[in-house]
């Protein structure tokens, strides 16, 4: 079966393959959803294990999620409303005073292949651009990312903000100075030290 070699090519980090495949197993008139979940974003819950196993790295990591969007693109157009909005929607930045990008676009590419709506805000972010486009998406989740601990401050101040608008949003962090102890500290919903845990965190805060 075709949805395989769209599986096995998106393991092999091959984004050529994983379009061409995904195109034809369209034209072939294949469900959207089987090759959206069989294909794409079942590769990628098997390249979570393998990264928490320690088998895999985040450059391999990456070079995944590259190729499982590249066949992305391809049904983006096909999917209905409700296939690309039912698992929720994520609001994801990296904190102002940070330029730091590499985790943070990870964690976007594995939640939008885990099905997820997802708002890249991109780097600088500050309180009221998270929590102004928060509320404009009706997001279930809001990611903030930090690398500097000089920035960390800032997770604190969006929590707060979001908070004090009365947000249903949940809040949650990561980055490499970012521990579970500071999550608790300010009050964030959660926590998570990499991209495959950031996707289970949310499917938990979620159900």
């Amino acid at each position: 079966m075709a949805i395989t070699d769209i599986f096995n090519a998106v393991l092999a980090f091959d984004a050529e393959t994983a379009t061409s495949k995904t195109r034809a197993e369209l034209d072939a008139g294949t469900d959207i959803q089987i090759i959206l979940d069989d294909g794409l974003i079942s590769p990628m819950e098997v390249v979570g294990e393998k990264f928490s196993a320690g088998e895999l790295f985040v450059p391999e990591m990456l070079m995944a999620a590259q190729a499982m969007k590249a066949g992305l693109e391809v049904i983006k157009p096909h999917l209905t409303s409700e296939q690309s909005h039912s698992k929720g929607t994520i609001v994801i930045g990296t904190v102002i005073g940070d330029l730091h990008d590499i985790g943070k676009n990870l964690v976007a590419m594995m939640m939008e292949g885990a099905g997820f709506e997802v708002v890249d805000l991109g780097v600088d972010v500050n309180s009221e651009t998270f929590v102004k486009t928060a509320a404009e998406k009706n997001a279930d989740v809001i990611a903030l990312s930090a690398l500097l601990t000089t920035t960390m401050p800032s997770m604190e101040s969006t929590v707060k903000a979001v908070k004090e608008a009365g947000m249903t949003a949940r809040t949650i962090i990561g980055g490499a100075p970012v521990t579970r102890a500071f999550s608790d500290q300010i009050g964030a919903d959660g926590y998570s030290a990499d991209a495959p845990g950031a996707v289970k965190l949310v499917k938990q805060l979620l159900s």
